[in-house]
């Protein structure tokens, strides 16, 4: 099934202009690369101004937006000055499929604008972060993580449907605002699997499903890498460290690929536990997709809750923030 085109894109191509250096060195060549063969984006806002500092992502640094009309976003800046083909290429990827998602639990993309060697890409602006911010601050109890974890699934079973793989899932990509809301952002390593193959080696270290770090199979690897991941996501914001974090990088990809689980508590509820080890199957076939995980009590439960994140304040009582 072939990703679906937003109906708003236009049938030519933009073009972002980089300066690539010669074989000396001491100057540089205009080279063009088409921004997508899909279609062009979104125009920006005309009249912005760039704000706080939010944080890094593929490719850029994120800061807080603001347009003519009073309103706040967030505008990834990325430099075209040091970005070769085939990074042009996968920023390329990312805003193409940006454009095409229309989903509450994905990041919602507003447009792009660009001076002569800066590409600035619009984003709905998540208030509170990412859940990696969010359980450093907060100890995030089960039922919290379980409203997370189903918001997270909600958006994924969204990408797994349009056949993309996100191959990045973890909670600094993971964004979410005051209400609760969860947001998948951070795109540049998403791949359509209908399009394009998904044999590279990427992702996050700690969070990489075996058969990405073996790479072992001639049909390239597909949409249970991002169940591992999940698996991983949510350990991750039960236990508030990130799982195999107590290893070297080498070192958990070498038991990651031999198929060694990270370690997972029992002092986790029996739901989260289930249904974490569902997620890490080594064997990819094994696991669950996305639609069925939805019906796991782990998450079918967290419908009929109402969310807050229960901190100590600075007298040391409870204070809940929802």
């Amino acid at each position: 099934m072939p990703l679906l085109i937003a109906d708003d894109m236009a049938s030519n191509w933009d073009l972002i202009r980089s300066f690539a250096p010669t074989d000396e060195g001491s100057s540089s060549v205009a080279v063009e690369y088409p921004l997508s063969t899909n279609g062009s984006f979104r125009g920006g806002f005309k009249n912005w101004q760039k704000g706080d500092f939010l944080g890094r992502g593929s490719f850029g640094i994120v800061y807080e937006g603001f347009n003519e009309m009073g309103h706040f976003f967030a505008v990834k800046e990325v430099s075209l000055l040091d970005q070769g083909s085939q990074r042009i290429n996968l920023l390329e990827q990312e805003i193409s499929l940006l454009t095409q998602f229309h989903h509450e639990n994905i990041v919602q993309y507003l447009g792009t604008d660009r001076d002569d060697d800066k590409l600035y890409i619009f984003l709905e602006l998540v208030t509170k972060g990412s859940l990696a911010r969010l359980y450093q601050k907060y100890e995030l109890q089960d039922s919290q993580v379980s409203a997370y974890t189903r918001q997270i699934l909600s958006g994924l079973n969204y990408l797994h449907e349009h056949k993309v793989v996100h191959r990045d899932i973890k909670c600094a990509n993971i964004l979410i605002d005051a209400n609760g809301s969860v947001k998948l952002a951070d795109f540049g390593l998403a791949k359509a699997t209908t399009f394009i193959d998904t044999k590279s080696f990427k992702g996050a270290v700690y969070q990489m499903a075996p058969e990405v770090v073996n790479n072992i199979s001639n049909s390239g690897y597909g949409l249970a890498a991002d169940i591992w991941s999940l698996g991983c996501t949510v350990l991750e914001m039960l236990t508030r460290k990130v799982p195999y974090s107590h290893l070297e990088g080498m070192q958990a990809l070498f038991r990651i690929g031999r198929g060694q689980l990270p370690e997972i508590p029992d002092t986790l509820s029996k739901e989260a536990q289930d249904f974490i080890l569902k997620c890490l199957q080594v064997n990819p076939d094994n696991r669950p997709t996305t639609a069925e995980l939805l019906d796991h009590l782990f998450v079918s439960r967290s419908t009929s809750m109402n969310l807050g994140v229960a901190s100590k304040n600075d007298t040391g009582n409870v204070s809940t923030v929802t």
